[in-house]
């Protein structure tokens, strides 16, 4: 064997050494879920002027909790509308990103004066006329109750997330939410009307996985409506002030 040559039995016992090796793992695609729950509530819904569809607003959403989980948050854009027109904000429920601006244009040929003095972001836009548009932004994640001081009926709930995975219940009570990553997540839960301490008992962390993907059926304690609520002063409404 001259100077610098390998053996042959060397060069066989690195060839079988390196079958050996398993290659290195390939990064296999992450497999985003379709999450599924729904709210049932224990009675019949009777549809009233408060309670036109069949099961009240309600929001389910999900905060991770897995370490190194990636889940971009869309930044707050512009564009975010709640119009006021015959009496009515529309759309009654809102969901956006924190720190979002929602703009809040008068097309009644009257009057409003738009406040939240509730959990969330807190706000009084004052009196404005029509054809005149204010803008709020949500810089605090909450819910945010919205009215008008002059026509009680006006009301509207803006939700401020700051992570995008939630789903708005349909008016069969379901909710969908696409593009969820498998991992640990806090659920949380919001139903218009239903009591505090019902949806803090719904707050508990899920593993959602190919197998589970289904958060199952949360029975609301009752039929809940919207509540009740005073002028922005906490007083009743004035029933035979001017209507401007």
């Amino acid at each position: 064997m001259t100077p610098g040559q390998v053996p042959t039995r060397w060069l066989a016992a690195a060839a079988l050494f390196g079958a050996l090796i398993p290659a290195p793992a390939q990064d296999t695609p992450r497999q985003d879920l379709e999450v599924t729950a729904r709210i049932q509530s224990p009675q019949p819904i009777v549809a009233s002027p408060l309670r036109k569809r069949g099961m009240p607003a309600a929001v389910l959403w999900l905060k991770p909790l897995t370490p190194g989980l990636s889940i971009p948050v869309p930044p707050p854009r512009n564009g975010y509308t709640l119009l006021q027109k015959n009496k009515m904000f529309s759309p009654h429920l809102l969901v956006v990103p924190t720190g979002t601006a929602v703009m809040f244009p008068n097309a009644d040929p009257f009057f409003h004066n738009v406040f939240s003095l509730f959990d969330g972001q807190r706000f009084d836009l004052g009196l404005y006329e029509a054809g005149k548009t204010k803008a709020v932004t949500f810089s605090r994640e909450g819910v945010s109750y919205i009215f008008c001081n002059i026509h009680s009926e006006m009301s509207a709930v803006v939700i401020a997330l700051s992570v995008p995975l939630y789903g708005i219940a349909d008016a069969s009570g379901s909710f969908h939410l696409g593009g969820v990553p498998p991992g640990d997540y806090e659920m949380h839960l919001w139903v218009e009307g239903e009591q505090q301490t019902v949806l803090d008992r719904w707050v508990r962390r899920v593993r959602i996985s190919p197998t589970n993907s289904n958060l199952g059926t949360m029975l609301l304690s009752s039929s809940p409506l919207p509540p009740k609520h005073e002028n922005k002063f906490g007083q009743p409404y004035d029933r035979d002030a001017p209507l401007y």
